[in-house]
């Protein structure tokens, strides 16, 4: 019986231990919609608020012309932050601390693509991300990676401000 009760808590115990699926906790809720209006003449770059740190999400499709490109929507913390469209960018403040990012792109074409990430934030810091698509025959990829500063400033030197509002 002592076995039988001790082989019980060790079961218990390893299934308290799984982690959650980190996409949960990341991505914001999926009955959220978004849209996106993209201002072609954005101010400049602004520090970081004091205390805080910020973070610049943006969007490179690598093509020349956009129309058919998807909104990818960005998430930190569980929590939409807002999405980009095309060539554009745009920045959250956020406090410092571990924080986890989720990007998701959906498309009827190509389905629900979606890509985890996360990172340290320390006040006063700017950190940069870049979502890409890639894709051939048979095959489409989400990429969500950490871009070097002189990259990203270079990026956004050009790209529209990706404004968000939820949409009813």
């Amino acid at each position: 019986m002592k076995l039988v009760l001790f082989a019980l808590c060790l079961t218990t115990s390893a299934f308290a231990q799984q982690p959650a699926d980190p996409a949960a906790t990341s991505c914001g809720p999926a009955n959220v919609s978004l849209h996106v209006h993209l201002d072609r003449h954005p101010p400049a770059p602004a520090p970081p608020l004091s205390g805080k740190a910020l973070v610049y999400f943006i969007q490179q499709s690598g093509a020349p012309v956009n129309l058919t490109y998807p909104a990818t929507r960005v998430a930190l913390d569980g929590a939409w932050a807002g999405a980009i469209h095309a060539d554009s960018y745009f920045s959250a403040s956020v406090l410092p601390g571990d924080h986890h990012v989720c990007a998701v792109l959906h498309s009827f074409a190509i389905g629900t693509l979606t890509e985890l990430a996360h990172f340290h934030a320390d006040p006063g810091n700017t950190y940069y991300f870049r979502t890409r698509l890639f894709g051939t025959q048979g095959f489409v990829y989400l990429e969500l990676q950490p871009v070097d500063r002189d990259e990203a400033l270079h990026l956004m030197a050009t790209d529209p401000l990706s404004i968000t509002t939820p949409h009813p």
